[in-house]
């Protein structure tokens, strides 16, 4: 059976990537591991940070930027709510959101919520994957979204459009060579449908 556990990111400079991703809050949530392997464009995924509100939201983008953190789409209020999206150095496309579009509270920088959002051909052909693996279902929309209940893990794991997701987060499509990305879990290594990499999570890590 397969679950899901950790995520990690394989990143050139393992020390700066720490530094960015401490300064997100993000070092319980993500593993790094350094990694050459040629990558170009969309990697087919993106982390979302879920903020209680705008002004969380603002506060963390400002102290990614402080990291060293470019701004793909500068946060603004939207019909759903208000985010931007941000790229790490290392590549890593972020998106930080939050439902509201006010503050209740003093701005901070955290967030209530880590997805991994997994950008596919046919999200419905991939959760059929998942769910044969033995991953449990959790909500979805259709062929637009599915998310599973991963109680082992502090990332939320969720499908999306490969196409939706890149024209969401403001890049295009394409894209070549590795994603930089492994997903850890319990169960035998294997690859997706989509090509996204699973191997086993060290006994440590589980819960």
């Amino acid at each position: 059976m397969t679950t899901f556990e950790t995520v990690t990111l394989e990143v050139a400079d393992t020390a700066a990537a720490e530094t960015y991703y401490a300064a997100l809050g993000l070092t319980d949530h993500v593993t790094l591991r350094a990694s050459d392997e040629p990558t170009t464009g969309f990697r087919g995924y993106a982390l979302s940070l879920v903020a209680s509100q705008p002004g969380n939201v603002d506060a963390l983008v400002a102290a990614a930027v402080a990291a060293g953190a470019t701004v793909l789409k500068p946060a603004a209020k939207s019909f759903w709510g208000y985010g931007g999206i941000i790229q790490a150095p290392d590549g890593t496309v972020c998106k930080i959101a939050s439902s509201k579009k006010k503050d209740s509270a003093p701005a901070a920088p955290e967030f209530d919520q880590v997805a991994l959002l997994l950008g596919v051909a046919d999200v419905k052909a991939s959760k059929r994957f998942y769910v044969d693996r033995g991953l449990p279902a959790g909500k979805s929309y259709g062929g637009k979204y599915a998310e599973f209940d991963t109680p082992s893990s502090t990332v939320t794991l969720a499908l999306y459009p490969r196409r939706a997701l890149a024209k969401d987060i403001g890049v295009d499509q394409d894209g070549t060579g590795s994603n930089r990305l492994v997903l850890g879990g319990g169960g035998e290594p294997f690859t997706d449908p989509d090509g996204y990499a699973w191997e086993t999570a060290p006994a440590r890590t589980r819960a």
